[in-house]
């Protein structure tokens, strides 16, 4: 196993699909509706291997959450991958996600698990 990856999606539909697949490439698979329940499930378990975080939820956004992530030290070295289906994602600029990288929602899953790879790798 690879470790555990947090998908941070608030799509139930969208968290079961690439949960399956994520589990299929190899990763013990944690997921959490908003920001609030990611930094519930890390204050509880701890920094996962990897983050894979949608933009746009209720309660806590991809935005909030992250700024909360990079002000804890324990978790502000966890890769980070944002998962948009934002059109405009192109014009997402690192600062705006605070260095994260960006993968559209449309994009093959292969184009997401390989700037999860890279991600993981730095």
């Amino acid at each position: 196993m690879k470790g555990t990856l947090l998908f941070v999606d608030d799509d139930r539909d969208v968290r079961e699909a690439f949960g399956d697949l994520f589990e299929f490439a190899g990763w013990t698979v944690a997921f959490a509706a908003d920001g609030v329940e990611a930094l519930a499930w890390m204050a509880q378990n701890g920094a996962p291997a990897v983050i894979v975080l949608d933009l746009k939820m209720p309660r806590m956004d991809g935005y909030e959450f992250r700024r909360r992530q990079l002000a804890e030290p324990r978790w502000r070295d966890v890769p980070t991958v944002v998962f948009t289906a934002d059109a405009n994602v192109d014009g997402l600029h690192a600062s705006t996600v605070s260095g994260a990288a960006v993968v559209r929602k449309s994009a093959a899953f292969s184009e997401l698990t390989a700037a999860i790879d890279r991600a993981t790798r730095e």
